[in-house]
């Protein structure tokens, strides 16, 4: 007989039989009750989050410190620290291009599954009750965890939203359901973060057999929009939104795209300044030369999504432009960058002095006392965690824009390493580049992850994310989420494209600086339409358009941080030997596309690369005016 207070809720019946009888079963109303939770009682300072794993005794994976802007989780595993990007699995018989859980393991996940709900109701769990997606366009959700490890349950009620046990509908039956049992990663998974996909007729399970909430209670979500997306036709997009005024009063909108730490949540950030208030355009890595900007007056900046940017067919209108809305309740914001006070003036002030308390990740937060964000975890003595976090309802944000926005520009980022003619590299890329259509489509195939990326585990050279840099997040084929982005690109026409670098330009240094740079110039030009004597084809087709000239605020940008090639210390051999590299590592990428899945128009493209087509040849498969 399940409790009076599950009455509103249609559980599949396994959950059912979970929830049998049990009396320590919690809904909560408040978020306060989450967090107090997390901490043991509203009396405790400090909590260890620990099970008793067969075979291996009491394990503490984690401590939650109550400080006095919110709590702060360190894991005792650094590990655990950032998403695996390897750790998705699927366990249903659907199509997928994923790796199987029979394949990985050698047997079904049958017993498993049944094993995992055997130890849920031995648990005193917490019922969390959302909305995938968001209230308005969103799908039922549902969180099952232990309740020790509320800091979780608090994570994604401030990343997916939650419905108050007063506020549950009738009939509140779930799309997808986490299901969170931290200790079988022990002894399942040799201590490996494992997330198990396992795709039902009209239910969507995530079994999470870890506690960082990247790759269930963020990703794992993900996912599950992605997978009803097939389904119905449509993309979750991996990407912020920003709306941008200019001094001027003119407005624009841009969506960047990319791959982990590809400047997603750095678009909606305002430009970082020295204390003297120039801007440091980069620092050449040989001579270490600094070239700097003078910017008086910085546009202002209306953040939309920071992430996952909802493109749902009932917001399209007919305007050839896309619509988006944020898809998710809260940000998931790694702050590495802020190494000291000063640095990021406005996120210091969201988390030091929030309106509310907030959780944070992998930070020195002392029970006590304020948990300051440039303060981070080390992963070993002089070694400090890459990949500190946040998680910021957006509701605290401020001038956050709620409603759907059409998008002007989507731009792509990528991290770059430096790049010169002894050490030639893919580091080629100007401050930004044009896209033609057909171009964008293919860099959203490769998704090029890029150099030194500190938001998970596997950084070494340059790797593809995969298609929509939302790949390892997705559950089914590669080429049906290839022919879906593509129809959504081709019904766009009027949204333009552009490509952004970030860390390195040639032989200079410098940050995040290009796509704040764009983000200015394209919004004082107001589109990223250019007249044909504005920009030049780039040496390599794959870069498309490079901009002849570039100027912010009275000054122009040298020209070789718009075409590398006019650096000393890459010039055309070092240009030519990094293009190659370029080329070479997106023909291995879209091999696996070629299929007979593959729309025609795609197969085209594709064949286009693989032929080393010129740009003239890229516009002419998708027609496009500058």
């Amino acid at each position: 007989m399940i409790k009076d207070g599950l009455k509103n809720f249609v559980f599949p019946k396994e959950l059912a039989d979970v929830l049998k009888d049990k009396e320590d079963v919690v809904l909560v109303e408040f978020r306060d009750e989450i967090l107090n939770m997390a901490l043991g009682s509203p009396e405790k300072d400090l909590f260890e989050v620990s099970y008793d794993v067969p075979g291996f005794g009491r394990i503490t994976e984690a401590t939650v410190a109550r400080c006095k802007n919110g709590a702060a989780v360190n894991y005792t595993d650094a590990y655990m620290r950032r998403r695996d990007p390897d750790c998705m699995v699927v366990a249903d018989k659907d199509e997928t291009d994923k790796p199987k859980y029979r394949d990985v393991y050698g047997e079904d996940f049958t017993d498993l599954r049944n094993e995992t709900f055997e130890w849920l109701k031995g648990q005193k769990l917490l019922l969390l009750p959302f909305m995938a997606g968001g209230m308005e366009l969103g799908y039922p959700a549902l969180l099952v965890a232990p309740q020790n490890a509320a800091f979780f349950a608090g994570g994604l009620a401030d990343l997916q939203g939650f419905i108050p046990k007063s506020k549950i509908p009738e009939n509140f039956k779930p799309r997808a359901i986490i299901y969170l049992a931290p200790p079988f990663r022990h002894t399942h998974f040799d201590g490996k973060q494992v997330v198990v996909h396992n795709r039902l007729s009209d239910l969507h399970e995530l079994f999470s057999y870890n506690l960082y909430p990247g790759p269930s209670a963020k990703k794992g979500i993900y996912g599950v929009l992605l997978n009803i997306g097939e389904q119905e036709g449509w993309v979750t997009v991996h990407g912020s939104t920003v709306k941008v005024i200019t001094p001027y009063d003119n407005e624009i909108v841009i969506m960047h795209e990319g791959a982990s730490g590809g400047g997603k949540s750095e678009m909606i950030e305002y430009m970082h300044k020295e204390l003297d208030g120039r801007v440091l355009l980069g620092k050449n890595v040989i001579t270490n030369d600094k070239i700097y900007l003078e910017l008086k007056d910085a546009c202002e900046l209306k953040p939309v999504t920071d992430d996952m940017a909802l493109c749902h067919p009932s917001m399209q209108n007919g305007s050839k432009k896309l619509r988006v809305i944020d898809a998710e309740q809260g940000w998931f914001l790694r702050i590495n960058h802020i190494t000291k006070y000063g640095t990021d003036p406005q996120h210091e002030s969201l988390c030091i002095h929030p309106k509310e308390p907030l959780i944070f990740l992998n930070l020195q937060g002392v029970p006590g006392s304020t948990c300051l964000i440039w303060e981070h975890t080390m992963d070993e003595p002089g070694k400090p965690c890459p990949n500190p976090r946040v998680i910021m309802p957006r509701r605290l944000v401020p001038n956050v824009v709620d409603e759907p926005v059409e998008i002007d520009v989507r731009s792509f980022g990528i991290r770059t390493p430096s790049c010169t003619k002894e050490k030639p590299s893919y580091g080629i890329i100007g401050c930004f580049h044009i896209l033609p259509p057909s171009l964008a489509w293919l860099w959203r195939l490769v998704a090029p992850r890029g150099h030194d990326n500190p938001s998970i585990t596997d950084t070494l050279g340059m790797t593809s994310e995969g298609v929509g840099s939302y790949w390892p997040f997705a559950t089914g084929k590669q080429v049906t989420q290839a022919n879906l982005l593509l129809k959504q690109i081709v019904d766009t026409s009027n949204t333009r494209f552009v490509l952004i670098p970030n860390q390195n330009v040639g032989a200079y240094k410098v940050g995040f600086m290009p796509q704040w740079i764009a983000r200015e110039y394209l919004a004082r030009r107001g589109s990223a339409r250019f007249k044909a004597d504005q920009v030049v084809a780039s040496k390599c087709p794959l870069l498309g358009y490079a901009l002849e000239s570039l100027k912010v605020d009275g000054t122009f940008l040298p020209k070789g941080f718009l075409q590398v090639n006019y650096q000393p210390e890459v010039g055309n051999e070092g240009y030519e030997a990094g293009a190659k590299i370029l080329s070479d590592f997106f023909k291995k990428e879209l091999e696996k596309f070629i299929t007979p899945d593959l729309d025609e128009l795609g197969r085209k493209i594709i064949e286009c690369c693989m032929d080393n087509g010129t740009l003239q040849d890229y516009v002419d498969l998708i027609p496009m005016k500058l």
